[in-house]
């Protein structure tokens, strides 16, 4: 069983070429999603934006090629190839392309869900 997936196995491959980069758009690339974590290869064409949401889990971007601007809690963070940022859960965060760029974006999502949502209800 392969928990990764649209990436090859046992092989050694870059990153960068396994997204493309698209006029006009913002392209995804889902390798895992399950209830605990979440990694999405992503491919930003200039001036392409992913607006302002919250995650439940702790969102950890890896910026792969180029530059991209992430706006956390109303902060902007220009992020650069090779370069990490966190993004703790539950605030809110946005991300926009003032040169094309590609990332890794990896969400960890609280281990029990269910007691997560009983905790808000209060």
């Amino acid at each position: 069983m392969s928990y990764i997936k649209n990436i090859k196995s046992e092989t050694v491959l870059p990153l960068t070429a396994q997204v493309e980069v698209q006029p006009g758009q913002v392209v995804s690339k889902t390798l895992v999603q399950n209830d605990f974590v979440s990694m999405t290869l992503f491919a930003f064409d200039k001036d392409e934006e992913i607006s302002a949401h919250d995650s439940e889990g702790d969102a950890m971007v890896q910026v792969l090629d180029g530059t991209g601007r992430f706006t956390v809690g109303g902060t902007p963070y220009h992020v650069h190839a090779g370069e990490t940022l966190i993004m703790p859960a539950k605030i809110k965060h946005a991300v926009f392309a003032e040169e094309a760029f590609k990332m890794l974006l990896t969400v960890v999502f609280p281990t029990n869900r269910e007691e997560l949502k009983n905790e808000s209800n209060h």
